[in-house]
């Protein structure tokens, strides 16, 4: 295991997996990720924050005033003021562009967002993190990343039709069993799995497709994939990578006019077979 930190008095520490780089063409570029396994509730912080000895009062009073906070801090946000909570500030965000002061405002075309800002306060605790490498990765596969492109949303949400970008290691979907493909797995029914159908770019390090309609509020996400890294030779059945986080459907969030970047689909040469 290896650390690295800026100060030799680091009272916090991040342990991080190695993964080739997929956005660099140099294969011996790593880069590092943090587990997506972990993330806290209001419940987890104010348990840890009462056993650490941070708060001596009721356990449950605490995690209702937490819950009061957020909702009024919310309140303000929805009204159209930027919240700063000393370490992060959010900001309310109305994309697009108005033809004149007379247009009447349209939420498929301007819809609101919300944007997230680091603060001073937590930039200089950043400086005195301590990273702990602890070794590569495993080799058969994984998923670091859901990234709805046209939400802007990361390992969070997930909106029917709109194109995403899976990032990862060796998910390249291939072979000619039918069950190959990317799909979207209900984590209480995995039985109700939905495949992607339109995939729009295919490597060992991304995939772009098109969000299928799951009806069900958390999925993970699945590659399966008989890939094996090589030109040569395929698995005989296919392997199945499982995204460690789970990402929510959500009905309709589309703010197109936000964004200039537009994936374009992939000549017929780079279609996926098996699909």
């Amino acid at each position: 295991m290896h650390s690295h930190n800026n100060s030799a008095e680091a009272r916090h520490r991040i342990k991080v997996r190695l993964y080739p780089n997929s956005y660099s063409q140099d294969e011996s570029q790593l880069m590092a990720r943090t587990s997506h396994d972990v993330c806290l509730s209001i419940e987890q912080i104010c348990s840890t924050m009462k056993n650490r000895g941070g708060y001596t009062g009721d356990y449950e009073e605490l995690v209702i005033n937490v819950r009061k906070f957020f909702d009024e801090a919310i309140h303000h946000l929805c009204n159209g003021y930027a919240v700063n909570t000393g370490y992060f500030s959010v900001h309310p965000f109305i994309c697009g562009t108005f033809g004149s002061a007379d247009e009447t405002y349209d939420q498929d075309k301007n819809p609101v967002t919300f944007r997230f800002r680091s603060k001073l306060k937590l930039h200089r605790m950043a400086e005195k993190i301590a990273v702990e490498i602890d070794g590569m990765a495993g080799g058969q596969g994984r998923i670091y990343e859901y990234f709805d492109l046209d939400a802007e949303s990361i390992n969070d949400i997930f909106v029917p039709g709109n194109q995403f970008v899976i990032s990862g290691h060796k998910i390249k979907i291939e072979g000619e069993n039918p069950d190959v493909g990317v799909y979207f797995v209900p984590a209480d029914d995995p039985s109700e799995a939905v495949k992607a159908v339109s995939i729009l770019e295919n490597t060992a390090s991304r995939i772009v497709g098109i969000a299928p309609k799951v009806g069900n509020s958390y999925c993970r996400i699945e590659v399966r994939t008989q890939y094996s890294d090589t030109s040569a030779t395929r698995l005989l059945m296919p392997k199945t990578i499982i995204s460690p986080f789970v990402v929510e459907e959500i009905s309709s969030f589309r703010p197109r006019s936000c964004r200039d970047r537009i994936w374009r689909q992939s000549s017929e040469a780079g279609k996926v077979s098996g699909l």
